[in-house]
């Protein structure tokens, strides 16, 4: 369960993530990647010409054929057209922008087993980092709590790396049980509307959440975020949400209220678990309605693991 903690923040990894952890697990995402390998598709697909079906190309010219030049590439209409062979030359694409969205509000400060949604979110946004830039993209994001957003701008450099997870850290850091809860569901879409300004076209979004909030307003956002960007989300949860306890207590805050409830009795228990769940499976509806790939990420687990296992699991949808 959520533990109290007050005063500075003690970085043990599962209350408190600590920039050296997320540093740390660039060595632990070799052969991780967005891009599908060939003959799959891209586990990401949207209504625009994905960039994450591989690097590739991009055209550059139609010129003169000259003797040496790739044959696949003449260009039978134009060399028809002008008695000449004609051929299209190409150019390999540039890097690509990947924003890393990552949610720090006080409602992903719990956790029941291994770790705290917001330190099992910052860990997400660091690997998701790390396999970017190995795949040669720039790399930013945007961090928000329940007050302020942080606006990391991609570059393409180790450096911009730490920049983006030490911000991550100072949100990560901030949070504290002595605070009262704040969940402004305009926080999140405030965030998203950052985001389509700032992605533009053909970046990669990855939101790291447990998208406390979302509404249908929610999912308009994600829908014109995606019509123009690759879009994932990275649902982040709590093994309680699934399955409560038979017994023990649980604490549950709103705003400045606490109030402690024994699980084991009937009539607490299963309220509980129909709004945990319940709530649960709304959000995971509603990500399903944007048409965003969704990939639902316990704290239970090890976030590596289930990133290999979740990156499978689309692959193989979309072959």
């Amino acid at each position: 369960m959520a533990a109290a903690h007050s005063g500075s923040a003690q970085a043990d990894g599962l209350v408190y993530a600590s920039l050296g952890q997320l540093m740390a697990l660039e060595h632990r995402v070799r052969g991780l990647s967005f891009l599908a390998r060939q003959p799959l598709a891209s586990i990401l697909s949207g209504n625009h010409a994905s960039r994450l079906r591989g690097r590739g190309l991009s055209f550059d010219e139609l010129r003169r054929y000259i003797p040496g030049d790739d044959l696949r590439h003449l260009d039978w209409r134009a060399s028809l057209r002008f008695g000449k062979p004609f051929v299209r030359t190409f150019t390999e694409e540039r890097d690509r922008p990947t924003l890393l969205v990552v949610d720090q509000r006080m409602n992903m400060f719990f956790g029941s087993k291994r770790s705290f949604k917001s330190v099992t979110a910052a860990e997400l946004a660091a690997l998701s980092a790390w396999i970017a830039l190995h795949a040669g993209d720039r790399v930013g994001g945007l961090v928000f709590d329940d007050h302020q957003v942080q606006y990391v701008r991609p570059l393409r450099s180790r450096a911009r790396v730490e920049t983006l997870c030490a911000a991550v850290i100072r949100s990560n850091h901030a949070l504290s049980a002595t605070s009262p809860d704040h969940e402004d569901a305009n926080q999140l879409d405030q965030v998203l509307r950052n985001c389509i300004a700032n992605a533009g076209h053909d970046s990669l979004v990855c939101i790291i959440s447990d998208f406390s909030g979302a509404s249908q307003h929610t999912l308009q956002l994600l829908r014109q975020l995606s019509a123009h960007n690759d879009v994932i989300a990275m649902q982040v949860y709590d093994p309680l949400a699934l399955a409560l306890p038979q017994q023990g207590r649980v604490t549950v805050t709103q705003g400045q209220l606490q109030v402690e409830l024994e699980i084991g009795r009937r009539q607490v228990h299963r309220p509980m678990t129909e709004f945990l769940s319940g709530r649960l499976q709304q959000v995971a509806e509603l990500l399903q309605r944007s048409q965003v790939p969704v990939m639902m990420i316990s704290t239970g687990e090890d976030p590596l693991m289930q990133v290999r296992r979740e990156l499978g699991r689309l692959s193989g949808i979309m072959r």
